[in-house]
């Protein structure tokens, strides 16, 4: 490393370690494979030379000379590779020449190898069936023993089927069986060769019709007017931590920038900033969606495909017969329940009040999906939007993509001819209690000519004590076969009614 050499041209160059060299015992006299020293030169006044033929593997001699700016007609050679076995024949031939044209003396042929580091001859099989199938013809064995013995290949075997050849020194581009079908292609003539149409069967293979394609989930949300946005994977650890600040995110050993240096664990810190950016334009509504992989960190990293979206701004666009109002936590939960829909599965779905560290307290919700959570929808919390410097409230939504995906096969059912009976009630109960507890209690209770149940009004106000709230529920019946009967509803109202007085301390409102 950092020896000086001065080459034949009169350049002088720095060599790096990984060069190989030609030395004596005065150091390096020549750059191997790529050009001599110009202390070795020879001149008019030279009465001694001493001739060197090598052979040098191309990987050694590969992109050395680009490192020093440099392209010889020698290293153009051995970066390609040249015959090893040509070597004694060369310098055979130079000292002929030297001798006939100058004359003079020759001395002795030294000649110095590694045997086990030199190439060795390939030896290729070819198969007969192999060769008719890739050209689409049948040549006679004689017509391709003839055509590799004139390219200098020699037949070690010849079995039934297939036979094995050895290349050449000089043909070290000739390793598997393609290259001796295509050297029988070149030589027959490619003009020559027959065309024809592949034929190659293509089964059809079964659709899981229990997967939805996640264009259709795409198309729900591009209707209710968001856009699709693609963001880094790499994203700003300060907003990370603005959104988990429980989590570590993974960061990049090499990061592009420093506002790009962590993995993203929620897809929301791709789009927060991109909301951001549309509104500091002028854009005070703005719907994005984007699906990708999170990386959660843990004992072991967790990437994960998810959906998730921002909403800002107002519900509808700016005309005469809207007042301008504001999405709210209603608009997106209702985006949400249209992805679950379109999986004709939202009876496996169930919301739960949540508390996430980047949502708002009483407008953050969990999505759970038979008992385990999928995703979270809510209201981003108002210290995560100043330290975002976002001007407006947001609304945020992510979910589990396979959550979605997994659908619900429809399955026909016969429209009942017998009509449907509805009861209303009226229950008050604690403010903590939610519709969905309310909902599920219903249904487990009220028998098994239920059919649906609507909870239709909320109220907390006059004549209703502190602390608690009046929820009207409207139950609906039927049977399939026959008209049921007031007793029938009414032991089934009574069994409802009963059920939540136990559970939830409700009282009939009168």
């Amino acid at each position: 490393q950092g020896e000086p050499l001065v080459l034949l041209d009169g350049s002088e160059v720095t060599l790096n370690a990984d060069t190989l060299v030609i030395a004596d015992q005065s150091g390096p006299i020549a750059m191997a494979g790529i050009m001599g020293g110009s202390s070795t030169a020879v001149s008019e006044s030279t009465t001694d030379i001493f001739l060197e033929s090598a052979f040098f593997e191309p990987v050694a001699i590969a992109g050395k000379p680009r490192n020093y700016g440099l392209h010889t007609d020698s290293s153009h050679r051995f970066e390609r590779g040249v015959d090893t076995q040509l070597q004694v024949l060369a310098i055979e031939r130079a000292t002929a020449l030297l001798l006939d044209i100058v004359g003079g003396e020759p001395g002795p042929v030294t000649l110095v190898e590694s045997e086990d580091h030199m190439p060795q001859p390939a030896r290729v099989e070819l198969r007969h069936s192999r060769l008719e199938q890739q050209l689409g013809l049948e040549l006679a064995s004689e017509e391709v023993e003839g055509m590799m013995a004139r390219l200098g290949l020699k037949q070690q075997s010849n079995q039934p089927g297939y036979s094995e050849y050895t290349a050449p020194s000089w043909r070290f581009d000739i390793a598997i069986e393609a290259d001796l079908i295509e050297e029988v292609a070149r030589i027959y003539g490619y003009n020559r060769l027959p065309t024809s149409t592949a034929s190659i069967p293509l089964p059809i293979e079964p659709v899981d019709e229990g997967i939805l394609d996640l264009s259709i989930l795409r198309e729900k949300l591009v209707a209710k007017g968001y856009r699709e946005a693609i963001s880094y994977s790499f994203v700003n650890p300060e907003v990370e931590r603005a959104l988990a600040p429980s989590l570590t995110p993974v960061p990049l050993m090499n990061p592009i920038a420093s506002d790009m240096a962590v993995m993203r664990t929620t897809l929301l810190a791709g789009l927060l900033p991109a909301l951001r950016y549309n509104l500091n334009r002028q854009q005070s509504t703005v719907r994005l969606f984007e699906t990708g992989l999170r990386f959660v960190p843990g004992e072991s990293l967790i990437q994960e495909r998810v959906i998730a979206g921002v909403i800002t701004g107002s519900r509808a666009p700016e005309s005469w017969l809207t007042g301008g109002e504001k999405v709210d936590f209603f608009d997106i939960k209702g985006d949400v329940e249209a992805l679950i829909d379109a999986g004709h599965s939202s009876a496996a779905f169930s919301w739960q009040v949540a508390e996430v560290d980047h949502l708002h307290p009483g407008q953050a919700a969990l999505v759970v999906r038979n008992g385990e959570p999928v995703g979270f929808v809510g209201k981003l919390h108002p210290s995560v939007q100043k330290a975002l410097d976002i001007s407006q409230p947001v609304y945020v939504f992510e979910l589990v993509l396979d959550s979605l995906l997994s659908s619900r096969l429809p399955a026909y059912q016969e429209i009942s001819k017998f009509p449907e009976v509805r009861r209303d009630l009226a229950v008050v109960v604690h403010q903590k209690v939610t519709a969905s507890q309310l909902s599920d209690t219903v249904a487990e209770y009220a028998g098994e000519h239920f059919l649906n149940l609507k909870v239709f009004d909320v109220y907390q106000g006059k004549g209703i004590e502190n602390n608690s709230k009046s929820v009207a529920l409207g139950l609906t019946f039927r049977h399939n076969s026959r008209t049921l009967t007031e007793e029938e509803i009414t032991v089934a109202v009574d069994g409802v009614v009963a059920a939540l007085k136990e559970h939830y301390s409700a009282v009939l409102r009168g």
